[in-house]
């Protein structure tokens, strides 16, 4: 089972992104939506600087977000064909709710950019969290639109990033796992260097 919630422990040990174009009706309401970003908020900041942004983009401005992302793509590539345009209409429509998230880090803040910028991330797994913590699931998606300055513009300045596309709603099919890393490929015990004699 994904996204278990019977336990806190068990919805970590089970929790699984949905797809976007999976991601169905019913999605969150305004209050439920409201208590997820809430609950984002509470990721590591050091330095309490806040350095993310959250924009919710509301189903009645779907079609203006698919004309932004259309615009911004035949900017950057003026010979895009037509499956190309429909893939950008496609991305503005995913899933009942979308959440964009801006890294904005502070700047001359004596905490380090990078370390703003991850702060970004876990804010992005705290939103994933709390939407499956609440029943729903969440597909975090960048591609092209996530790195178009165009397309960054329409939500926030030139400090900004796009962090991610955070998409939420049901799955309307199965969940199904996808390969994990095995624990001692990724996992070693730090040795400390022995000197040299």
């Amino acid at each position: 089972m994904f996204n278990d919630t019977s336990s806190p422990l068990a919805l970590l040990r089970s929790r699984r992104s949905g797809k976007p174009r999976d991601l169905a009706s019913p999605g969150p309401d305004d209050a439920q939506l409201r208590a997820m970003i809430e609950i984002a908020l509470r990721t590591p900041d050091h330095g309490k600087l806040a350095p993310w942004r959250f924009i919710i983009v509301p189903p009645e401005q779907r079609a203006a977000l698919a004309q932004t992302l259309e615009e911004a793509y035949r900017a950057d590539k003026p010979e895009a064909g037509r499956l190309e345009i429909e893939a950008m209409h496609q991305f503005a429509h995913q899933a009942p709710a979308l959440v964009v998230v801006l890294s904005r880090p502070v700047a001359h803040s004596k905490v380090p950019r990078w370390e703003q910028e991850l702060s970004a991330g876990a804010a992005i797994m705290n939103l994933s969290h709390a939407a499956h913590a609440m029943g729903f699931a969440a597909g975090w998606l960048t591609g092209w639109p996530s790195y178009s300055d165009r397309v960054r513009d329409a939500f926030g300045d030139a400090e900004s990033m796009i962090a991610g596309f955070v998409f939420i709603g049901t799955p309307s099919r199965p969940l199904e796992e996808r390969p994990r890393p095995v624990y001692e490929d990724v996992v070693s015990v730090w040795e400390p260097n022995t000197p040299k004699e």
